[in-house]
């Protein structure tokens, strides 16, 4: 018996997988989010969840999961840390950030993809810093520059203040997926690539 699949090659169980994630992502805004030194970006565990869906979902499930949360915020769901929501937060200094999620999970799981059926936790930290932080800042800084009328240089030192605690999560999300992929070998970006591959061609 075939696999259902929903439209071209988009098995059933992905978008459960895509449904979870952008959940977990929305799960982990509720313990609040934290500015300091003045920053007008809060720190939150929400990046925690963009790069477990990276490095577990792999590269475009990953992307629809963090477009699914984004899509419920400018709808008015309060799913961000501390309860934000809305389209008022796309045009805030943090709007760089919140959407940088969306290519930074792409780009994390396509490193981790690359990795074959046994990614290394050397290249899920890769991976990781890679897409979660480097993607991140790199859409992330230049915004809030814009908004808040700062120095590009001044921007990027604000967003310093967040690479410690990103490179924690880095850290811990390479740790969390290398344990799940172990107990669970179908967890592996690379597996889920080689079945959508199968798919389209039977």
């Amino acid at each position: 018996m075939s696999k259902f699949n929903l439209g071209n090659g988009f098995p059933t169980g992905d978008i459960a997988r895509i449904a979870v994630f952008a959940a977990l992502i929305a799960a982990l805004g509720l313990p609040g989010s934290l500015n300091v030194f003045g920053n007008t970006v809060p720190i939150t565990l929400q990046t925690f969840g963009v790069m477990l869906a990276g490095t577990i979902l792999g590269s475009w499930r990953a992307a629809v999961a963090v477009a699914v949360l984004l899509v419920l915020v400018a709808a008015g769901l309060p799913l961000l840390a501390g309860g934000r929501g809305g389209l008022g937060v796309f045009v805030g200094p943090s709007a760089g950030f919140l959407l940088g999620w969306l290519p930074g999970a792409a780009v994390t799981g396509w490193i981790v993809e690359r990795g074959g059926h046994h990614p290394s936790v050397v290249r899920l930290v890769v991976a990781c810093a890679v897409g979660g932080i480097g993607v991140v800042y790199l859409a992330g800084i230049p915004v809030q520059a814009l908004v808040t009328g700062v120095s590009l240089g001044k921007a990027a030192v604000f967003s310093l203040q967040f690479l410690p605690g990103d490179l924690i999560k880095a850290v811990l999300a390479s740790i969390v997926t290398r344990g799940t992929q172990r107990a669970y070998p179908d967890a592996v970006p690379a597996v889920h690539r080689e079945r959508l591959r199968a798919g389209k061609e039977g």
